[in-house]
């Protein structure tokens, strides 16, 4: 059986060791990041359908907003902003 590769990617400036093909959403969760926005109405948002459906994990990926985090494979050296309004 083959060792997992890792890719580095990097969450609100900080760098992460992921292992490569995870999710961003997988991504932000194993760096212990449980919500990464929040609703008009300031309630904590995070991944919740985990498909693509809901919207919820919405984020900046490279610089591109409204990233569906579950949906969007991890590449080296991302950069993923979160909290943003």
């Amino acid at each position: 059986m083959r060792s997992p590769e890792y890719i580095e990617i990097f969450i609100d400036g900080r760098a992460y060791l992921l292992i490569r093909n995870s999710t961003v959403a997988a991504a932000l969760l194993n760096a212990g990041i449980t919500h990464w926005r929040r609703s008009v109405s300031g309630q904590p948002r995070a991944a919740l359908c985990g498909m693509g459906v809901c919207f919820e994990c919405r984020v900046n990926i490279d610089g591109h907003a409204h990233q569906r985090a579950c949906q969007v494979l991890c590449t080296p050296g991302m950069r993923v902003i979160t909290h943003v309004e």
